[in-house]
């Protein structure tokens, strides 16, 4: 009886003993050699997303990036960023909703906020309320924003009594 199976030199010899690995995941907890800081991008517009980035990376920053205000929460933790901006519209958790939320949270209380969008006088309102460190409107010069996350990291004020940063703080004479 002849055997029904093809000969093993007709089989595909590529796949023989071959694996897949997995793509490379980018862990968060350690820092990039050089890097000024990190910053985490919240904007639910892939340009403006990609605009911040690119400015923020050609001055040395390391940038991660969240479509929105619930991806931010999901990936606060495990990021472990410097500093936060936030756009305000976006959908299913906006960006002063955002920010209140952050603040809420023990683990993320003290981390800088800045709000960058075309703020309206009542977005601002709500953002301080929310405890905003920092606004830049859109369209905004890449040299301001660089500024703005600058300060935010490194501070030259102390930290004020209720242990939030007081430099760039919405409402104060520098911010």
């Amino acid at each position: 009886m002849a055997d029904a199976r093809v000969p093993a030199a007709s089989a595909p010899q590529s796949e023989v003993g071959k694996t897949r690995t997995r793509p490379f995941r980018r862990t968060y907890s350690r820092r990039v050699s050089g890097a000024s800081g990190r910053v985490l991008v919240v904007d639910d517009s892939k340009v403006i997303r990609q605009l911040i980035r690119v400015n923020l990376e050609l001055e040395g920053f390391e940038v991660v990036t969240a479509a929105d205000g619930a991806e931010c929460l999901d990936l606060v933790h495990r990021v472990c960023p410097d500093v936060i901006t936030l756009d305000v519209v976006m959908p299913r958790l906006d960006g002063v909703q955002t920010a209140a939320r952050l603040r809420a949270d023990a683990r993320t209380s003290h981390l800088p906020v800045a709000i960058v969008s075309a703020c309206t006088p009542y977005e601002v309102d709500a953002g301080v309320a929310a405890g905003v460190d920092a606004f830049l409107a859109k369209p905004f010069e890449p040299s301001a924003l660089v500024r703005m996350v600058r300060r935010l990291m490194h501070p030259q004020d102390p930290p004020s009594v209720d242990g939030r940063h007081g430099a760039g703080r919405a409402g104060s004479p520098a911010g």
